[in-house]
């Protein structure tokens, strides 16, 4: 079948975006290739297209997060396209289904988390499978000057030795031009390797930064002033809460999402938003990846990223559609040593360092030369509460630890329940349980199709609902249905794990590297300063500055940006009464209130002309000032 055919029959587009099919034609012709991609620019396309048009054979798909695995399965199936995946929150009894299918030629795509690729077993069984291509997704993570560094993506060149002949394609979003160059020595690309890149510049969204002095009063202002989905992104469990609740005050519909929310409550909440039910939804960085929402208008950060690849990652999920979007970045004084100290912080002192990794191999009851390539529950919460650890201490510790090749901390492995019927459909015709039982066993029929041939992804919650039972009632029900072997019914759990690559080793003798430590903290400062000179300088182009920062050169300023706006508009003639009236009008829009900030914004150039008149309102007693908020007299 042709390749356009392919992309018409299951996805329904009648032609490839630019670059597509240059990488898709690549790979056909059996190169090793590097496909440099901004946010929404349809990487997925650019293997499950090839991978589908090979005759027969296998795509392997190395992805680092469990839920971006989850996503494109998902979507895989649904539009009738088998698919696998292999990570280390699965069950024996559903590693090995997968394996089954894998080795019948039942699915046309494995995902597998890197961590598998340290597995000596799986890669001898890999030999048995005829493996047409292999890709490496979010591929920066390879690099050792990548912003998100995994050394278990450096075993993804085990998969080379095994297949040598096979072609290779490597995927990101955010790359400079020295990380490109890295992903592809790592890679060990041949002779006759190629490499495509699509412009950064998204030519619909304006960046915007806004300086702020209360940033919970400026994203209502700024929300209530445009239409359509939001995000708001913040650095901090606690502030999700806080600015949902204050926007929903306000008569904004938001909620909020972090990686501490249960799954379900996530599910739900992302679904809502994905449908419009719920305008905004203000964040950690936990939400976002894989969530294909073409209609966000606005993404606002409250808080810095800690570079600018992370920064164009989250800012790009606004204006997918192609159409008209902002991202805001709001900026105080003092973020830019939040930022700095921040950076200190991910670097403890090395005998910091060394005493977590003993308190964790305490914790996990490992004697030394013990747990060589052992994968083992580890519960942080505990860990940290048990040997008083700061939790930042401890994740910054774990991962220069993992980065030297001590242990790996798996922190993603939340799974939703799972069911696989294991008896014949004229089995159950004869099958001996109680009432809620059977009525929850019916009800998996009629909603979850599949459930005879693989594990399928259910909630407890909704056949509750759908049958009149508690969840409770339901989890039990499943329960008898797996002990009567009817079934087999996996639990939903959230276990963090930690993967031991080596033996204990004694304290003394753990080494974290020069590489390791100072020349990453070295790199990582200059994405730190990076990200501040592109928020506080304001004499020239914020895209112009950004996509430099990418090696990509523009030949015009972007006029959108707030710097282009600033030096588009001509010097006005306004008098000091004609701007007091003007202010006077202008705050009466706000009965509730507004900051100096927002105020000066909105009467850009003349802001400071505005600010002089607001600080007359207030020295004659019009206006009154609370906590940087100004009202006028008639509305306090």
């Amino acid at each position: 079948m042709q390749l356009e055919a392919i992309l018409k029959k299951y996805w329904g587009y009648d032609g490839f975006r630019p670059l597509q099919r240059d990488i898709i034609d690549s790979i056909m012709s059996g190169h090793d290739t590097l496909g440099l991609m901004p946010t929404g620019g349809g990487k997925s396309i650019t293997f499950q297209v090839p991978g589908l048009a090979f005759e027969s054979g296998l795509t392997i798909v190395v992805t680092p997060l469990i839920s971006l695995m989850k996503d494109q399965i998902d979507n895989l199936r649904r539009r009738g396209i088998t698919a696998v995946m292999l990570n280390s929150g699965m069950t024996v009894a559903e590693t090995r289904v997968a394996w089954e299918r894998l080795t019948n030629g039942r699915a046309r795509f494995l995902y597998v988390s890197p961590e598998k690729l340290r597995n000596a077993f799986f890669i001898d069984e890999l030999r048995r499978l005829p493996v047409r291509l292999i890709v490496v997704d979010e591929a920066h993570c390879i690099s050792q000057w990548g912003y998100d560094f995994r050394p278990s993506y450096l075993r993804i060149s085990e998969l080379r030795k095994v297949h040598p002949s096979v072609p290779v394609l490597a995927l990101t979003a955010t790359a400079t031009p020295e990380v490109a160059e890295d992903i592809m020595t790592r890679l060990a690309f041949r002779s006759g390797s190629r490499k495509f890149k699509m412009s950064f510049s998204r030519d619909n969204i304006s960046y915007l930064v806004r300086p702020s002095e209360n940033k919970i009063y400026d994203i209502y202002h700024i929300l209530s002033r445009t239409e359509g989905s939001g995000i708001v992104y913040v650095r901090s469990r606690r502030k999700t809460r806080e600015i949902a609740e204050f926007l929903n005050a306000s008569g904004i519909v938001a909620d909020y999402y972090h990686a501490g929310l249960s799954y379900e409550t996530k599910t739900e909440r992302q679904n809502a938003w994905q449908s419009g039910a719920i305008r905004v939804m203000v964040a950690t960085n936990a939400f976002g990846m894989g969530i294909d929402k073409p209609d966000v208008r606005i993404v606002v950060h409250s808080d810095f990223p800690p570079s600018l690849e992370e920064y164009y990652q989250e800012a790009g999920r606004a204006g997918r559609d192609g159409k008209k979007s902002y991202a805001v970045l709001l900026v105080s004084k003092s973020d830019k040593g939040t930022l700095r100290r921040k950076l200190k912080l991910a670097f403890p002192e090395r005998a910091d360092i060394r005493r977590v990794y003993e308190s964790a191999c305490n914790f996990m009851n490992l004697a030394i030369g013990e747990g060589y390539e052992r994968l083992m529950e580890f519960d942080f919460e505990l860990f940290c509460e048990t040997f008083h650890f700061q939790r930042q201490q401890a994740l910054a510790s774990f991962h220069l630890l993992s980065q030297a090749g001590y242990l790996d901390y798996i922190e993603e492995t939340e799974n939703n329940s799972r069911v696989m019927i294991t008896v014949d459909r004229e089995e159950l015709y004869h099958i001996d349980a109680s009432p809620a039982a059977d009525l929850t066993l019916q009800c998996l029929l009629r909603q979850y199709p599949g459930l005879f041939s693989d594990y399928v992804q259910i909630n407890e919650g909704r056949i509750g609902r759908a049958t009149d039972l508690d969840q409770e009632t339901v989890y039990n029900a499943l329960l008898e249905l797996n002990r009567k072997k009817i079934l087999i019914y996996v639990p939903r759990r959230r276990t963090p794990y930690v993967f031991i690559p080596t033996s204990r080793e004694e304290s003394r003798y753990v080494q974290i590297g020069k590489s390791i430590y100072e020349d990453r903290f070295e790199v990582m400062s200059k994405r730190v300063e990076a990200m501040i000179d592109y928020a506080y300088c304001s004499d020239s182009c914020r895209v112009s500055r950004m996509l430099a920062y990418f090696g990509e050169e523009k030949a015009c300023e972007c006029g959108r940006c707030d710097v282009c706006r600033s030096r588009k508009s001509a010097p006005s003639h306004v008098t000091r009464e004609d701007m007091i009236r003007r202010v006077w009008k202008y705050m009466q829009m706000y009965p509730s209130g507004i900051t100096q900030t927002v105020l000066e914004h909105n009467f850009s150039p003349d802001d400071r002309l505005a600010g002089d008149a607001l600080r007359y309102l207030v020295e004659e007693g019009f206006a009154v000032e609370d906590h940087a908020i100004f009202r006028l007299i008639e509305y306090c």
